[in-house]
C-alpha cells in the first residue's frame, strides 16, 4: 500500500523545470524602500519616462523630471535592454510602480565614490565650475565641492597684468586633480585641496625617479630654485641639489652667478640617497678637472701671470688658474740669499712667473721668479 501511494505521489509531481519555476515564483519579493539605489533593465522609453525592471517582477518609472542630469544625447540613446542605475524616490504600490531617479542616483553614487577616495587617500578629478574671492567651486561625480584659495596651486605672477582673478577665470571649465580634506554628507559639505594632490603626485614621481636614477649618469633638468648654498634642479618629478662646491671648478661667490630659475641644465648624478630621499648633482663633473688638462695649456719654460696665495718657510704658492697653483721654492725667489719669502713677495701680489717643472698627475707645478728675465717688471715691483 505504501509503495502504491509513493508511486502515485511521484507521478503527480511536476517536472524538474516546472519545480524550479515554482520555487522562483514562490521566492519572497524583496522590498524596495525609499533611499535604495538599484540597478534595473530598461523595458520601455516614452514621453512619460523610462520604465525599468528592477527585479522580482517589480517595475519602476523614471519620470523625465528625474533625469535632467542626462544630456539630450545620452537620454535619447537609451534603449530597451540597457542597464540603468537609479535611486528609489518612492516604493511601488498597488496604484503604480516605484518612482525612480537617475539624478539622485548620480548623487548617491558620487558620495560613495568620494567616501572611497577619502578612505583610500586617493585623488579625484573635478571640473572647475566657477570661482569667488575665497576659492573655486568644482564638480565631480555629480557633487559640488569647494577648493579654498590656500589649497590651490600658486598663481603664476610672471606677468604684472596676470592677476589672481584672471588666473582663476582662465581655469573655469578645466579639469583639476584634487585630494579630499573634508566630507560631510549631512551638511552637503566637500572641501578639497589641489596642493595636496600635487604634493602626492610629486612624491610618487620622486619614488619612481629615485629607483630609476643611476649614480654617474647624465640627466637634463630645469632650475627650480636657487639658494646661497646651491642650485635646485627639477629632474622631472623630483628636485636634486647642485651644491655650490659642485657648480664649477672655478671658485664662485654665489650660485646666481651661473644659473637662474627656469634655466635648462645638463647635470651629473653624483649620489642618490634612497633612505634620505635626496639627490646630489654636479655641474663641474661634466667638465674636465683643470689639472687633467694642464699639459694642454702650459709647458715648461712658459711665462705666466700668477697671484701669491700663501707664504711658507720653504717658499710661496702662486695661483695661475683658479684651481691650479704652483710652488715658488725659496731658492727660486731671488738670486740673493732669502731667509723667508716675505722678504721678496707678499700674499695677493700678481707677478710674472716661469714654469720650470710640471707634474700634472701629482698636481704639482714648479715656478720661478728669479728666472723671469723682465728687469722692468722686477724694478717696478721692487719700487712698490
Amino acid at each position: 500500500m505504501v509503495g502504491i501511494l509513493s508511486s502515485v505521489d511521484q507521478a503527480s509531481l511536476p517536472p524538474q523545470q516546472d519545480m524550479a519555476q515554482l520555487l522562483e515564483d514562490a521566492e519572497p519579493i524583496k522590498s524596495i524602500r525609499r533611499g535604495d539605489v538599484v540597478t534595473g533593465e530598461v523595458m520601455s522609453v516614452d514621453q512619460d519616462g523610462i520604465l525599468v525592471n528592477i527585479g522580482h517582477k517589480s517595475e519602476g518609472l523614471i519620470p523625465s523630471r528625474e533625469m535632467r542630469s542626462l544630456s539630450a544625447e545620452v537620454s535619447g540613446a537609451i534603449q530597451p535592454g540597457d542597464e540603468i542605475f537609479a535611486y528609489v524616490v518612492s516604493s511601488f504600490t498597488e496604484e503604480g510602480p516605484a518612482i525612480l531617479s537617475v539624478d539622485r542616483a548620480r548623487g548617491e553614487r558620487g558620495w560613495q565614490v568620494l567616501q572611497k577616495c577619502l578612505d583610500g587617500n586617493t585623488p579625484i578629478t573635478a571640473i572647475i565650475k566657477t570661482f569667488n574671492k575665497g576659492g573655486v567651486v568644482v564638480e565631480m561625480e555629480g557633487i559640488q565641492g569647494f577648493v579654498p584659495l590656500s589649497q590651490l596651486a600658486p598663481v603664476d605672477r610672471s606677468s604684472p597684468d596676470h592677476s589672481q582673478e584672471d588666473a582663476l577665470a582662465q581655469r573655469v571649465g578645466h579639469p583639476i586633480e584634487l585630494k579630499l580634506l573634508e566630507l560631510n554628507r549631512r551638511r552637503n559639505r566637500v572641501i578639497l585641496s589641489e596642493r595636496l594632490a600635487m604634493q602626492q603626485q610629486r612624491e610618487e614621481q620622486k619614488d619612481r625617479l629615485l629607483k630609476e636614477l643611476q649614480e654617474g649618469e647624465t640627466r637634463k633638468g630645469r632650475v627650480s630654485g636657487i639658494s646661497s648654498f646651491g642650485v635646485f634642479v627639477d629632474l622631472g618629478g623630483a628636485d636634486g641639489l647642485i651644491h655650490i662646491s659642485e657648480i664649477s671648478w672655478d671658485p664662485i661667490q654665489s650660485p646666481a652667478e651661473v644659473a637662474k630659475v627656469g634655466d635648462e641644465l645638463e647635470v651629473y648624478v653624483l649620489k642618490v640617497d634612497q633612505g634620505a630621499r635626496k639627490i646630489a648633482l654636479s655641474l663641474r663633473r661634466l667638465q674636465p678637472e683643470p689639472w687633467e688638462t694642464v699639459a694642454d695649456r702650459y709647458k715648461e719654460g712658459q711665462l705666466v701671470r700668477g697671484t701669491i696665495t700663501k707664504l711658507t718657510n720653504f717658499g710661496a704658492f702662486a695661483r695661475i688658474e683658479d684651481l691650479v697653483e704652483g710652488l715658488i721654492h725659496i731658492s727660486e725667489l731671488s738670486d740673493q740669499v732669502v731667509q723667508h719669502p716675505k722678504e721678496i713677495v707678499e700674499e695677493g701680489k700678481e707677478l710674472t712667473l716661469k714654469i720650470i717643472r710640471m707634474e700634472p698627475e701629482r698636481r704639482r707645478l714648479g715656478l720661478s721668479l728669479k728666472q723671469v728675465n723682465d728687469p722692468w717688471l722686477e724694478e717696478s715691483y721692487l719700487s712698490q
